[in-house]
């Protein structure tokens, strides 16, 4: 006998779900009960405008398995479609409870060829594409918490290993994704007296984004629909993204954590290292004779995706 779904009743905002890692965690969450908005803007790879509506066809894959769920299709790197978003939430099924921030694409250069329109549309959706769905989610949930209704209020933001450990060619992107990382920290600080908790994932699986830079590594394996475990399915990160968005995470609050096949990581930021303390003003060379003994203790950091 099956138990209780772990987000019955709760209603859940996912930017980005039309396909991937996006789609992956709509389709999870209302197989555990949650009212979903289905946001996606329906844009190509590269952030072009695309065919069709991915969103409806989310939305279409819910209902059919007996959810519920309900389309936006605004662009929520801008203050009236984050605002239309959760307004979609509130009017449709009269309440908020978790938003995933997950939309994102790629323009990857290598940094001396990296124009500045690419720089700033990355940057752009998901970076300001994080902060403005969470300011305006924060918003209603401050209003409630003021009113005497504290909610269980979730927050699940999509960094990546590009922004934990850098990426060659993804200056923007990586940039992108590291902000990501210090507004989670800020925003499970500011609002945890609301009544919400904020963390964020850095997820490996295969996705429009993955599967052309790292084709070798996201392959369907041989074999994948006779029992093979399939490491680079979307739908493989999912399950902890729900946990993280329902009321069982209670007390779970501005952390990272790596999520990729079976394997979660949780991630351990910048701490102080080897130190030292002169109590007087270096001389430049007596600076570097110190960072260099203070590096020979401190451990070696993980090497940038794509060095050789």
């Amino acid at each position: 006998m099956s138990g209780p779904l772990l987000c019955e009743g709760r209603v859940v905002v996912n930017t980005g779900a039309g396909r991937g890692l996006g789609r992956a965690h709509a389709l999870a969450y209302a197989a555990e009960g949650a009212q979903v908005v289905v946001n996606d803007l329906g844009v190509g790879l590269d952030g072009a405008p695309g065919p069709g509506s991915p969103a409806a066809q989310v939305v279409d894959e819910i209902r059919s398995a007996g959810g519920t769920a309900v389309a936006h299709g605004g662009d929520i790197a801008t203050t009236e479609g984050a605002a239309s978003l959760v307004r979609t939430a509130l009017e449709t099924y009269g309440r908020l409870d978790t938003l995933v921030n997950n939309a994102g694409f790629l323009r990857d250069r290598m940094l001396v060829n990296l124009d500045e329109d690419d720089w700033d549309a990355v940057t752009r959706v998901h970076l300001k594409g994080h902060f403005l769905p969470l300011k305006h989610a924060a918003a209603y949930w401050r209003a409630e918490a003021k009113a005497g209704r504290r909610p269980a209020a979730r927050v699940v933001n999509t960094s990546s290993g590009a922004g934990l450990l850098g990426s060659v060619g993804q200056g923007n992107y990586s940039a992108a994704k590291a902000g990501i990382i210090g507004l989670t920290l800020v925003a499970a600080a500011e609002l945890g007296r609301y009544g919400v908790q904020v963390n964020a994932i850095a997820p490996a699986a295969r996705t429009r984004m993955t599967e052309g830079a790292f084709a070798e590594a996201m392959a369907v394996p041989d074999g994948g629909s006779g029992g093979v475990f399939d490491a680079m399915a979307p739908g493989n990160v999912s399950p902890l993204v729900v946990w993280l968005g329902s009321v069982a995470s209670a007390g779970v609050t501005g952390r990272v954590f790596e999520a990729e096949g079976g394997r979660i990581t949780v991630m351990e930021g910048w701490r102080a290292g080897p130190g030292v303390d002169r109590a007087s003003r270096w001389t430049p060379s007596g600076a570097g004779d110190a960072v260099l003994a203070l590096l020979a203790r401190a451990e070696v950091p993980g090497a940038v995706y794509g060095v050789q």
